[in-house]
């Protein structure tokens, strides 16, 4: 598209309406967003065409730490998102331009290898090149701007945002739009396994990928099963809220991981990958040789890996069903389940830091005060990020708590866009 085009497209009708249903009463706000993006770009690179994309940040409702055993997750793209304004340059170099991160960097096609730290933006993305190629779909030169308002090292996916963005052009650009959201993610995941070291599985990368409200089964990785619930929260006066506690200084990698290899360490103990593939039943029947194979801790995990498939499934029919109390009980389920078994919400290399808890007894005791409401940690957990569903009418109350305590601007407001990772201009 011209870039003049796109600039009066961002102005029309149509794009008001879009973006009503992308960002609710941010679409002003963000049509200027988008300009400015596209302006940033025609100055940085020049040339006459340029695309927009956008994807997601993600919420995981119900399912802590089940992808990666091939679990079941209950997930929502949400109105935070990346954006690019990008053009083909016909070249083999990746040139993108990081505003939020004020990083640019190039990435010559015929050099994907990996740098020896395995971290960073750059190696990122060179993943998700080597990922299309050894895929089998095509890459090639690209010129982008990006920015993202997706919280940072938070769970709400800020990384795999920017993944399904990038995967979003190389289809666009590259692969004539055939690729689907499954393959996105698969890419996404083999770049952060492969470069960054990261044990990650799909969940991030398939609820920003797909868009709206969503239930996944992964018992079938490279087939996962995803269905759509079509469930508007705001009907319920409810709002989703999201509290940023802070990034822990400690380094995360090790708990993060530990936490898919030691589920599976107990599946191995029955001859298998994952936990998927074994019982609960199976565990309990032979608890003390498990636990003296595996270890306490990875018990524990493995019996929250089993309970919370079933409130997975549990909240799914209570939100197709209108039970919606019963969808809040299992909300807060999950939560103490992630506290007490899989036990995600403080890295024992610091346990004096802890501002996932601190921030969850604030919330419990507030909701305990209020008799209404749920919360749980939210995403791996470890630092960062807490959920809340609370009624609208005392959501301000709860806000303000939290900004005094945590300080301001850490309280988001949250809602679930229909759209996941999106050539924009397309759906114009």
């Amino acid at each position: 598209m011209e870039i003049g085009k796109a600039l009066t497209q961002l102005e029309s009708e149509q794009a008001k309406e879009l973006f009503g249903k992308l960002y609710g009463d941010k679409a002003a706000e963000n049509i200027v967003r988008y300009q400015n993006l596209v302006r940033d770009f025609a100055e940085k690179y020049g040339g006459n065409e340029v695309r927009l994309f956008s994807s997601p940040g993600r919420t995981e409702i119900s399912g802590n730490h089940t992808d990666h055993n091939h679990g079941r997750v209950l997930a929502g793209s949400i109105n935070l998102d990346c954006v690019g304004a990008a053009a083909v340059n016909h070249t083999d170099k990746v040139r993108i331009v990081s505003q939020t991160f004020d990083q640019e960097f190039t990435i010559d096609l015929n050099d994907l290898a990996p740098s020896p730290a395995m971290a960073g933006t750059e190696d990122l993305v060179k993943g998700l090149l080597a990922g299309f190629k050894r895929s089998g779909y095509e890459v090639g030169g690209f010129d982008a701007v990006i920015t993202s308002n997706v919280i940072s090292s938070a769970g709400v996916s800020s990384s795999a945002s920017f993944e399904m963005l990038l995967c979003s052009m190389l289809n666009t650009f590259f692969n004539d739009g055939r690729m689907d959201t499954v393959a996105y993610a698969h890419i996404g995941k083999y770049s952060e396994n492969n470069y960054w070291n990261k044990a990650s599985g799909l969940l991030d990368q398939m609820a920003c990928a797909v868009g709206g409200l969503i239930t996944i089964d992964f018992y079938e990785p490279q087939a996962p099963k995803v269905e759509k619930i079509e469930f508007d929260f705001a009907s319920q006066d409810h709002s989703l809220i999201i509290v940023n506690t802070g990034r822990g200084h400690a380094d995360l990698s090790e708990d993060y991981s530990s936490v898919p290899n030691e589920m599976k360490k107990v599946a191995e103990f029955f001859g298998k990958e994952v936990c998927a593939e074994i019982s609960e039943k199976d565990v309990l029947n032979r608890l003390a040789e498990v636990r003296a194979y595996a270890g306490d801790r990875s018990v524990l995990r493995a019996l929250h890996f089993f309970e919370e498939n079933k409130r997975v499934d549990a909240e799914v029919a209570a939100l197709k069903e209108g039970r919606f109390s019963d969808f809040l009980a299992n909300i807060t389920a999950s939560g103490n389940s992630s506290w007490k078994w899989l036990q995600n919400c403080y890295t024992d290399s610091n346990v004096q830091e802890q501002g996932i808890t601190v921030a969850l007894a604030l919330t419990e005791l507030f909701i305990a005060e209020k008799q209404r409401g749920a919360c749980r940690v939210h995403g791996g957990g470890f630092a960062g990020v807490i959920m809340a569903m609370l009624p609208n009418d005392i959501v301000d109350e709860y806000v303000e708590m939290m900004e005094k305590a945590l300080g301001e601007g850490n309280v988001y407001r949250m809602s679930i866009r229909p759209y996941g990772a999106v050539c924009v201009d397309e759906l114009l």
